[in-house]
């Protein structure tokens, strides 16, 4: 059920910046991000947090309008980066590092940006499009395609996205959640090591808080996060790959798993407040404790099915029947000639 009434006013705080400023706070009223230059999250400009925090990385917002920011506090580690060859990379985080990319273009508008980069040396484009997606208010779709654009190929595509929690209320000290990893078949590694460098090339993957490099549930709680290496193998000229990043939250974690199933998720990542060991969306003393998304498809997984007894969201059901009948078509349904 969308949450219109007490959030139109909150979503009204937010001032969008103009298209073609290379920055935006882009908000529906129940998730926001902030989405800087190249696509990396975390801008400044916002309202206060229930903690008091003004920059805006990933946020869930309550249905009193009360806001609750994920990534911002603190280290603004959040960014992506892409590799080709084995030797060349463009990469963009706010904290750990930016090189090697140049802006094409940035253009948004209350709700949605859409962010062209290109690889320097190269004629590989990066786009990341972002807008809410249609099956659940509580997530953003971000659909991330890759483009060779030369007249010869790239070999050895990857992509890296990566993450420090800092989940309000209890920024710095969060349990976090990874899972799909043994079944994503593009996936080249992943830990909870949100400080790793945006840079594919970095070798510094690796498991931070005793959690492990594969699935692991509810480690913590602990101050760390959560980064995804994944391989698409070459692209010849004129090709391209699309995949879909899903950014957002939910109160708690039957609705996050109900969220995921909507999208046909294939891998992610929770991440709450130590405050909420059961992951129920409340801490003894009865604040709020969201539990927050950072997600995948189209990387060669299978779909996430909701916990029994999850939230049901717009067309939850008919989209996960899709999703498992389609699962034998993941294998090539993603690679296609650019037009």
């Amino acid at each position: 059920m969308l949450r219109n009434l007490a959030l139109a006013a909150s979503a009204a705080l937010f001032l969008p910046v103009a298209a073609n400023a290379a920055t935006a706070i882009i908000t529906d009223g129940n998730v926001s991000l902030g989405v800087d230059k190249f696509g990396q999250l975390n801008v400044g400009g916002g309202v206060r947090d229930v903690v008091g925090q003004t920059t805006v990385g990933e946020r869930w917002i309550d249905p009193d309008g009360v806001q609750y920011e994920s990534t911002s506090h603190g280290c603004l580690c959040e960014g992506w980066g892409v590799a080709v060859n084995g030797t060349t990379a463009g990469y963009a985080n706010n904290s750990t590092g930016t090189g090697g990319l140049t802006e094409i273009s940035f253009d948004s508008d209350a709700k949605t940006a859409k962010v062209v980069s290109q690889i320097n040396g190269t004629d590989v484009f990066v786009t990341h499009s972002f807008a809410l997606a249609a099956e659940t208010d509580n997530l953003y779709r971000v659909k991330v395609t890759i483009e060779n654009k030369g007249t010869s190929g790239v070999t050895d595509v990857t992509y890296r996205r990566t993450m420090d929690w800092d989940t309000s209320p209890t920024p710095f000290s969060e349990y976090v959640t990874i899972q799909g990893t043994t079944t994503t078949t593009l996936l080249n590694r992943s830990s909870d090591n949100g400080f790793s460098s945006a840079n594919p090339l970095a070798n510094d993957v690796t498991d931070l808080a005793g959690c492990g490099l594969g699935d692991f549930t509810a480690c913590g709680p602990s101050d760390h996060g959560a980064v995804f290496d994944f391989g698409f193998g070459d692209l010849a000229a004129g090709e391209a790959y699309s995949f879909d990043i899903y950014y957002g939250g939910a109160a708690n974690k039957k609705d996050a798993l109900a969220a995921l199933g909507a999208v046909k998720a294939e891998l992610y990542s929770f991440g709450w407040s130590r405050l909420d060991p059961d992951q129920n969306g409340f801490s003894d003393s009865g604040a709020r404790t969201p539990t927050f998304i950072f997600a995948f498809s189209g990387v060669g997984g299978e779909v996430i099915v909701p916990e029994p007894g999850a939230v049901p969201l717009p067309a939850a059901g008919l989209m996960l029947i899709g999703g498992l009948g389609g699962l034998g078509a993941f294998g090539a349904f993603r690679k296609r000639k650019a037009a």
